[in-house]
């Protein structure tokens, strides 16, 4: 049989050793005789699970006590619309929105209807179209005592930030949307950081929010109780059902990156996989890379053939090879292979490998 590999950005694969968990605790949930999808959010057994994931997730990503882990509804999106809800008294308030690509301007625009933001792009185009972003020390941050939002990996485009700001006199937030999970970073930098689950967490259906207690003090009151953080922080994140089923399934994530090592580990792992298709990008002529080398995203890997004409032939050979989800943003085109957690090396090898075919066949 086919060995079948899932590209697609999201939703992304699922590990195989959680897959055969789910269908092994599917009807017959933690002995209860039920399913995990009929389970209430409000049962013994329930609650005691979600107070486990949050001591994994806490020992993952090193969280310190005075921050609290919310799982939200609504996707990153809804967070768009949030954080200035929750942030922003005045609508003359201008936040610093740290434009890189397409999600990031994505959240500067939605702040327009509660605030004046104040973008900066940081993403810069050479001649040669090939697109790197400004150090952080490069950032000309405003000095007015608001928050800073950025977006460390885009997905669309392939960029990805590595370095971590150092802005302690702002409240910095930041959608880790796509590349929570995949490398360790210091959550002291952060006020806030929130990702959609359907990457590197797990199925659509939460929202992660790790957010600094002290800032829940100064949240709006009049923010919807839905996307009001210090509610939602006061309930357990159960201020009405959520998602048990991806909440669920992102606690077999958190133990299954454990039982790997951490995420240490799993850097080290996406480091490899990402360095085996940039490596041969750069060995041939057929396909083209448009990052610079300390920008290139290491969960998004994009390229473009050097005849475009053959993009949806690359396609739709791919899939009889196995290797689904490849087609690029319908804003840029061209190839776009998503390498998130779950994706084993085997799967960027069998890329490659079509990759050389179809560079032999049509180059």
């Amino acid at each position: 049989m086919l060995k079948k590999y899932n590209f697609n950005p999201g939703p992304a694969m699922l590990p195989k050793k959680v897959l055969s968990k789910i269908k092994k605790e599917f009807l017959n949930w933690n002995n209860s005789g039920f399913s995990i999808t009929e389970i209430s959010h409000r049962s013994q057994g329930f609650i005691e699970k979600t107070m486990q994931i949050e001591k994994n997730l806490r020992f993952l990503l090193n969280i310190p006590e005075n921050y609290y882990i919310l799982f939200c509804h609504g996707g990153a999106r809804g967070q768009f619309s949030a954080i200035p809800i929750n942030f922003i008294k005045k609508s003359s308030f201008q936040p610093d929105y740290i434009n890189s690509g397409y999600w990031s301007l994505c959240a500067a625009e939605e702040s327009k209807k509660y605030c004046k933001p104040n973008i900066l792009n940081v993403k810069q185009v050479t001649d040669t179209k090939k697109s790197y972003i400004l150090p952080v020390s490069k950032w000309e941050i405003s000095s007015r005592q608001a928050y800073l939002h950025y977006c460390p990996n885009e997905t669309i485009e392939g960029i990805e930030i590595f370095e971590e700001p150092n802005f302690f006199e702002k409240i910095v937030i930041g959608d880790f949307s796509s590349t929570i999970l995949s490398r360790v970073i210091n959550i002291k930098k952060y006020g806030m950081i929130y990702a959609c689950s359907q990457k590197n967490i797990g199925p659509a259906g939460i929202t992660l929010v790790i957010i600094r207690d002290d800032l829940l003090k100064n949240t709006n009151r009049k923010s919807p109780s839905i996307l009001d953080y210090q509610l939602l922080a006061q309930s357990q994140s159960m201020l009405n059902t959520p998602s048990v089923f991806s909440w669920y399934v992102a606690g077999l994530i958190f133990k299954w990156i454990i039982s790997l090592g951490g995420l240490g580990v799993i850097e080290k792992i996406n480091k490899k996989k990402s360095k085996l298709l940039y490596e041969y990008l750069n060995s041939t002529h057929f396909y083209t890379n448009k990052i610079f080398p300390e920008n290139q995203s290491r969960m998004n890997v994009t390229f473009d053939l050097n005849e475009n004409q053959l993009t949806d032939s690359f396609v739709k050979e791919a899939e009889k090879y196995g290797l689904y989800g490849l087609k690029g943003h319908s804003l840029v085109g061209g190839i776009r292979a998503s390498i998130y957690n779950a994706m084993p090396i085997e799967g960027v090898r069998s890329l490659i490998n079509f990759m050389k075919i179809f560079e032999k066949k049509f180059g």
